[in-house]
């Protein structure tokens, strides 16, 4: 892959920096975690998987502000979060948000049955167990306090949108960080680096790889910070964006008791 600029100063709204507080709370994260296991979830884990939300969502952000950019808008609409997508794989992240949204209709593929018949596309459950779907309404307030402190205006499909990804991450977050626990380990699960054909694979990150985290400790009954860091490393491809999300999430527990 060809070496990606570097990203410019921030000035203006967005110098409030971001790592300063995350605008998903520890609470709201211990109550998605709640509807994914009974596991306890420690305060640093807590805020490790605030830091890597606010990550993953701040990059996305980044990515469609170029693309409004490029078309001299300010205020961000859908069309600009694909074309983030598009521009950088690393950012394709809460996947199962796009049955549910307007804005991803035709972009997961046209279903056809054995006899040549398009599959209507899945209708929203109804079951009353929660979801990360059904919860998206409860990331509004972060998504517009990470909007604003990007110097960026949305939309409401846009906000609408991010809430549903940032949902949808943070449950798949939960679940591979509890199968973290309860398999001991990160040893089943493999890596991907983005390569371009023809270009040398780079040399692995030691200390974030998941054969350096797969030598868990702590109890059977608790999700610590290093679960969230092994379960982002599934989450997120072996990339920038991987790199980075781990680094701030270090940085956002280094004063965080475990309890």
């Amino acid at each position: 892959m060809t070496a990606q600029p570097a990203r410019p100063e921030r000035s203006g709204p967005e110098t409030a920096s971001v790592m300063d507080v995350s605008p998903f709370k520890p609470s709201l994260v211990k109550a998605v975690f709640r509807d994914v296991t009974p596991m306890h979830v420690s305060r640093s884990a807590a805020w490790a998987a605030a830091s890597v939300t606010r990550t993953v969502l701040t990059e996305i952000i980044d990515g469609a502000r170029r693309a409004a950019a490029a078309e001299a808008r300010k205020k961000l609409i859908p069309g600009d979060l694909l074309s983030a997508i598009d521009r950088n794989v690393e950012l394709e992240v809460g996947a199962k948000w796009y049955d549910h949204s307007p804005t991803f209709q035709g972009l997961t593929g046209v279903l056809y049955d054995a006899e040549g018949v398009i599959v209507p596309s899945r209708k929203r459950s109804r079951s009353r167990k929660p979801s990360a779907v059904v919860g998206a309404h409860r990331f509004e307030a972060g998504v517009k306090k990470l909007l604003w402190s990007q110097g960026a205006t949305a939309v409401p499909a846009m906000v609408r949108d991010l809430d549903g990804i940032a949902s949808v991450f943070l449950t798949d977050l939960a679940r591979d960080a509890a199968t973290v626990v309860r398999e001991g380990g990160v040893e089943r699960f493999g890596t991907v680096t983005l390569v371009m054909s023809g270009e040398p694979a780079p040399p692995p990150f030691l200390k974030d790889s998941p054969r350096a985290l797969s030598a868990r400790k702590g109890d059977g009954r608790t999700i610590g910070r290093d679960d969230i860091l092994a379960a982002t490393t599934i989450q997120l491809f072996g990339g920038n964006l991987r790199q980075r999300a781990l680094t701030e999430a270090r940085e956002a527990t280094q004063n965080t008791s475990a309890g």
